[in-house]
Formats: structure tokens, C-alpha cells, sequence
């Protein structure tokens, strides 16, 4: 039996929060971002008609579509709206991924024998969208990776189904560029030897594909011929990230344990953007060699950027530690965290600071954590056995 995976995607989401609020912004080209050496977060359809996308520097953006009204935006609205679509549809759907904060998947495999899938999608559809005032498209097809560029077709138009007699006749004609896994540069690559529609992308040899990009070949191989057996997974709720640093020795070297923070925050910020986290809340942990232990916390702005971090966790430190004793333990918690589509705190860092976390990123995620970091942050190596295997891991 085939599957029936949907894709639910909310139109333009982080404007169209700001737009139910306020009915005002309707109609008017909008820009969600941080100040003028920003970048844009989200832009509305009638931004985009001008040529305004996403990441895209806050002062291009206004060259492009000078009458365009600038807003910085409000995760909180945003993260709380979120959970309420995603209550909705845990409630009626069997097994939900929410992919980010405003991208579902569903796996509804079977219920087309109780119940008409599309039609089924159809009524969740317009649930959510009485219930919290947002627009949506969804798209129903055999497998997510269909079903995801399926909604990317029907925005702004129409909600899709895509059976299975019909997924190569729909991908064909498309550009390679609208298969998810597909960037800037794998599409300059095999432009440059005629490969622009998915077609001709699904007929080349999938040995030659892994040849010219690497082990990825195979995968966009799979994707172009309309295969993707990645199941949908079910959606949990992470509530915190945290890490932890046990002494070998007591101490009270105040600039050692400043540096040791500084690496603790690197590793947990990184995390936080590598799962696409923004985290709200700050506690700090410290033992001391009596075996007291204290916590200090603080709400901030939603972030994942290791210098907003570490300098909210550097003043909750000092505020904490008061007594002057040897500390056997310093820890550090980052809660009340919230899905974002971005990785890190579009609304208050500089496009110069997101190209250096973007640069640093991929340098860890290729070559390891400790590829890059800073010198006041190297003293850091998780000595815990737990934070030991979670490394090799």
C-alpha cells in the first residue's frame, strides 16, 4: 500500500501573525527583520513581487521595495501561535513531524479507507485556519519530499494532491532548484552542463550524479525520480539544552572558569542552531566544594548567538557567585526554547555577524566542534563520560 504524506505550510507565517493583530498591514508590502544592517526574517507576498526574499540584507531590500514597511518582529506571538496549529493537528492527525515553526508533516497511510485523505486534509486545513485567522497550503502526495515542493507549487493558488501515476509527470518540467536539497551552488554546477529541469536531472546515471557532487548524488538521484523513503517523525518538544563541567580538581581561578563558560556557551549556541532552536531563558548552575549548589537564571530576547549568550551568562556568573569558595561544577541551561526557520536571532544580528556564524557552522558541522572556536572558549573539553560519548557520537 502507498503512502499518503501531507506537507502544511503557513503562507508568509511571520506576517501574517503581525497581520492578524493588526488588520492595518494588510495590503502593504512587509518586511519582517531586524534595524537597517539587518536581514530579512520574512517578507510578504507583495514585498516579493519587488524581488525581496529572505536573508536577504535589510538595505537591499528597501532599494528593491522602498515603500515597504520594516517590523521587527515578535517571536513570542509567533512561538505561541505555532503551538496552538500544532495542538490542533496532534489532536485529528496519527502521526505529525513539525518540521519548523510553521511546516508540518503527516503521515494519514490508511485513512483514505475510512475517510477521503484529501478531503480529510481538506476539513484540518480549514480547521486551523478558523481557529487561529492563518492562511496555509498543504499538499498530499507519496512522500515528503513530493508532497514539500507540492505546497511550493500551490502557494497563493491551490492546495495539491499528487498520486503516485502522477508524481513524475508533476516534478518533470520543474527546475532542479525546487528540489529542497538543491542550493545555489549545486544548481550553478549542473546548470553549467545543461541540467536545469528535474527530467533531465531524473534520467542521468546516479553513478555520474555521485561523481560530480559527492555522496549526495544518490539522494537528489532518488528525489528526481520521486523516491523518498524518510518516514515521518513523530513530533516531541524539547524543553532545554544544558551541559555540565565537573573539576578534576576545586578551584577558584576566576578566569578559568570565565573561559570554560565561554566554550560551555559555543558548544550549547552551536546546538541550538545546528536543530534550529532560539532559546528564551539563562540558568547558570554552581557547586561548590561543600557540595552547595545555587542556580541563577534570566529571561532574554529569543536567541541562539554565542555573544548575546555568553554575555547574558557571564553577568548571571558574577551575580551568582558571591562567596568565594572553590566550585567543584559550573553548569549552564538554555529553556524556554522555540522552533525557528533560521538559525540564528535574525531580528537583532547584522548581515556581516550571519555570514560569520553561517562560515563558522559549516566549518563544525564538517570538520568537527573543535574546528573552530574562540581562544577565550578552547579551555573547554567536556571531561563528564555522558558529554564524552555524546561527542564521539
Amino acid at each position: 500500500m502507498g503512502r499518503s504524506i501531507v506537507h502544511i505550510d503557513m503562507n508568509t507565517f511571520f506576517v501574517s501573525c503581525e497581520r492578524l493583530t493588526n488588520s492595518e498591514l494588510t495590503g502593504v508590502p512587509l518586511i519582517i527583520g531586524g534595524g537597517d544592517r539587518g536581514v530579512v526574517a520574512s517578507c510578504s507576498y507583495e514585498a516579493r513581487t519587488f524581488g525581496v526574499r529572505s536573508a536577504m540584507p535589510i538595505k537591499m531590500a528597501l532599494r528593491l521595495c522602498p515603500q515597504a514597511k520594516v517590523m521587527k518582529g515578535d517571536m513570542e506571538l509567533y512561538s505561541t501561535l505555532s503551538h496552538t496549529i500544532t495542538e490542533i493537528i496532534q489532536e485529528k492527525a496519527p502521526i505529525v513531524e513539525k518540521a519548523s515553526i510553521d511546516e508540518f508533516y503527516l503521515d494519514i497511510t490508511g485513512m483514505d479507507k475510512f475517510y477521503g485523505s484529501y478531503k480529510w486534509t481538506n476539513e484540518l486545513a480549514q480547521t486551523i485556519t478558523k481557529e487561529t485567522g492563518l492562511p496555509l497550503t498543504f499538499a498530499l502526495s507519496v512522500n515528503k519530499t513530493v508532497s514539500k515542493i507540492g505546497t511550493g507549487e500551490g502557494k497563493q493558488k491551490r492546495n495539491l494532491e499528487i498520486p503516485e501515476h502522477m508524481v513524475q509527470p508533476f516534478l518533470n518540467p520543474l527546475s532542479i532548484q525546487k528540489i529542497p536539497m538543491v542550493g545555489d551552488k549545486t544548481f550553478q554546477l549542473l546548470s553549467r552542463i545543461g541540467i536545469r529541469t528535474i527530467q533531465t536531472l531524473s534520467e542521468m546515471p546516479s553513478e555520474v550524479l555521485q561523481q560530480m557532487i559527492g555522496k549526495n548524488g544518490t539522494e537528489l538521484w532518488k528525489k528526481a525520480n520521486g523516491i523518498d523513503n524518510n518516514p515521518v517523525e513523530p513530533y516531541t518538544e524539547r524543553k532545554s539544552i544544558s551541559t555540565e563541567h565537573t573539576f578534576s580538581q576545586d578551584t577558584i581561578d576566576i578566569a578559568k572558569l570565565k573561559r570554560i563558560l565561554v566554550g560551555m556557551v559555543e558548544k550549547l549556541a552551536f546546538q541550538l542552531r545546528s536543530e534550529q532552536w532560539l532559546t528564551s531563558t539563562v540558568v547558570i548552575k554552581i557547586r561548590y566544594a561543600n557540595f552547595d549548589t545555587e542556580t541563577k537564571q534570566c529571561r532574554i530576547a529569543y536567541t541562539s548567538a554565542d555573544h548575546t549568550l555568553t554575555r547574558n551568562v557571564t553577568e548571571l556568573f558574577d551575580k551568582l557567585y558571591q562567596r568565594r569558595m572553590r566550585l567543584r561544577l559550573i553548569g549552564i541551561r538554555f529553556s524556554g526554547l522555540v522552533r525557528g526557520t533560521y538559525q540564528i536571532n535574525l531580528f537583532e544580528d547584522t548581515e556581516e555577524m550571519l555570514a560569520l556564524y553561517q562560515a563558522m557552522d559549516k566549518m563544525k558541522s564538517r570538520y568537527g566542534f573543535d574546528a573552530v572556536m574562540r581562544c577565550a572558549g578552547a579551555s573547554f573539553k567536556p571531561n563528564n563520560k555522558a558529554e564524552i560519548l555524546k561527542r564521539k557520537l
